[in-house]
């Protein structure tokens, strides 16, 4: 586990601008930048931005690498279910790729009645909604309960900037963005690695709540699962053997996750509406950890600060030098 110290010393070296000159095709999103090479491969560099509610804001030192190190495992850990888009990780930050045709849903496995976005269904529920994506849920359930059963809950995939917006599985077909076979054969694919993960989550004393998955197709027209999978920024894990005391003394469960930050922004301003405040250095810090943390609690691996004597960012271009 990193020290604090060594957080603190590399808050300044995040990596916030991916660009790099003589690689082609470049495109920004939230979190990563893109490559699209002339030989049809894609170069995905996961940055240290902050990215939540659909706003960048901060930069947390090696969260790009502990993204592409979690998704690593568990795109391994999950290739004899579905096949993935991996070809190879030339940097700890950096995982080189097939070109698929994306499909244009994305679609949450959830576990849990929680969330504190606007697609989630724990703000739904708490608003008296009780029919959501085509599923009923009963009265008297609260925030942070197991759901009686493993639920699906598709949203569609916005342009940045813009918000994604709930779908029923019905709606998915009678829309056409999908047909009914794909569509079950996705559903299918996202319960079976959900229920890898949430085996292997458990063994390592933690609780795997929900998690987003994308699937595209390659040239031969076979699914793969793409961008990340089960990483703290995609996913929502708990402290196994903290959650039932806290349930009971009604305080939230621990995370290891995303909502560590989104909570603090939402107990501070309504973030769809209002400016968000600057984030301390110490939160950062802490978020840091929490996402190194999940990486060992994950892997069973020592987290390794790699390279920390020059940017992030040289370090990738040297690495990369095959690809110019």
């Amino acid at each position: 586990m990193l020290d604090k110290q060594l957080l603190q010393s590399q808050i300044k070296n995040v990596l916030i601008d991916a660009t790099i000159p003589g690689l082609p095709n470049h495109y920004k999103g939230k979190v990563r930048d893109t490559y699209e090479l002339n030989d049809g491969r894609i170069i995905i560099v996961a940055t240290d931005r902050q990215s939540a509610f659909d706003k960048n804001m901060g930069a947390v030192p090696f969260k790009g690498q502990v993204l592409t190190q979690t998704a690593r495992f568990w795109f391994e850990a999950t290739s004899n279910i579905c096949p993935n888009h991996v070809i190879e990780y030339p940097d700890p930050n950096v995982v080189v790729c097939k070109k698929l045709d994306m499909l244009p849903i994305e679609i949450i496995v959830r576990d849990y009645l929680t969330g504190s976005t606007n697609t989630s269904i724990w703000p739904m529920y708490r608003a008296g909604e009780r029919n959501m994506y085509g599923i009923s849920l009963p009265d008297g359930l609260v925030k942070n309960q197991k759901l009686p059963r493993t639920i699906l809950t598709p949203t569609t995939k916005a342009n940045q900037g813009e918000h994604d917006k709930p779908i029923s599985p019905t709606e998915v077909v009678k829309q056409g963005i999908l047909t009914q076979k794909r569509w079950e054969e996705l559903a299918q694919l996202s319960l079976d690695v959900f229920s890898r993960g949430r085996e292997l989550a458990a063994k390592r004393g933690l609780i795997l709540v929900d998690t987003k998955f994308e699937f595209g197709l390659d040239e031969d027209g076979e699914i793969c699962l793409a961008d990340e999978i089960l990483t703290p920024d995609s996913s929502r894990f708990w402290l196994q053997d903290t959650y039932a005391k806290r349930m009971a003394a009604k305080k939230s469960p621990v995370s290891l996750d995303k909502d560590f930050l989104r909570l603090w922004i939402n107990e501070r301003c309504n973030p769809y509406t209002d400016n968000i405040p600057q984030i301390p250095e110490d939160t950062l810090i802490e978020f840091s950890r929490r996402y190194v943390q999940l990486f060992e609690k994950i892997t069973g691996q020592e987290f390794v600060a790699d390279n920390c004597e020059t940017t992030v960012l040289e370090r990738i271009k040297k690495n990369l030098g095959n690809y110019f």
